[in-house]
């Protein structure tokens, strides 16, 4: 995960805030982003990034730009993504459009990744991350459910590494083991907190 250019921070990003959700496959966190895009939908200070990925538009998950990766890489080439990253063979950019709303100090939320984080420090320098976590065993029903890995490939990726954000980074810790409701409540009583902070 090694971008042509270094980021660095733009311009006018410091008066909005933005914050990265993150959090491991079966943590629910694109579930909570788009019950909170729901729930936040009429509030002109908030916005909630649509990233633009190398992934078929029609593979599920959270709504998004597809572009194949000769697209990609033209886009990144013309300034077109304020952070951009590679993971798990995809790659992720957010539209450099951003620091217009930052720059008006609003709330911006984006899907991330844990290992792209220093990416986004790089560039937005009020930056705030959710980590959106759950137990182990509750990660590892979840992903049984999808069917798209055996149980002891779930095990074995549960094992190689922490749930938790390394880093010095304002981190809020999401527990997402209980109930959907409850997990909707803490997001939303999270982002009304940060909601404070840019006014």
């Amino acid at each position: 995960m090694i971008p042509s250019h270094e980021p660095h921070a733009v311009p006018g990003t410091e008066h909005g805030i933005m914050v990265v959700v993150v959090g491991p496959s079966g943590a629910g966190k694109d579930t909570l982003m788009a019950l909170a895009a729901k729930h936040f939908s009429g509030r002109a200070e908030v916005h909630f990034v649509r990233r633009v990925i190398t992934r078929d538009g029609g593979a599920g998950g959270e709504d998004h730009l597809s572009v194949s990766d000769a697209g990609f890489a033209s886009m990144e080439q013309s300034g077109s993504f304020a952070v951009w990253w590679e993971a798990h063979g995809l790659k992720y950019g957010i539209p450099a459009e951003v620091s217009v709303a930052l720059g008006k100090g609003h709330l911006v939320i984006a899907n991330g990744s844990r290992s792209a984080l220093h990416h986004f420090k790089a560039v937005f320098p009020r930056l705030k991350v959710i980590n959106v976590t759950a137990r182990p065993d509750v990660l590892a029903a979840r992903l049984e459910t999808r069917g798209r890995e055996t149980h002891e490939d779930i095990m074995a990726r549960l094992a190689r590494g922490p749930l938790t954000v390394r880093g010095d980074y304002n981190v809020t810790e999401l527990d997402n083991s209980g109930s959907l409701e409850e997990a909707e409540r803490k997001i939303l009583d999270v982002i009304n907190e940060f909601l404070k902070e840019v006014h």
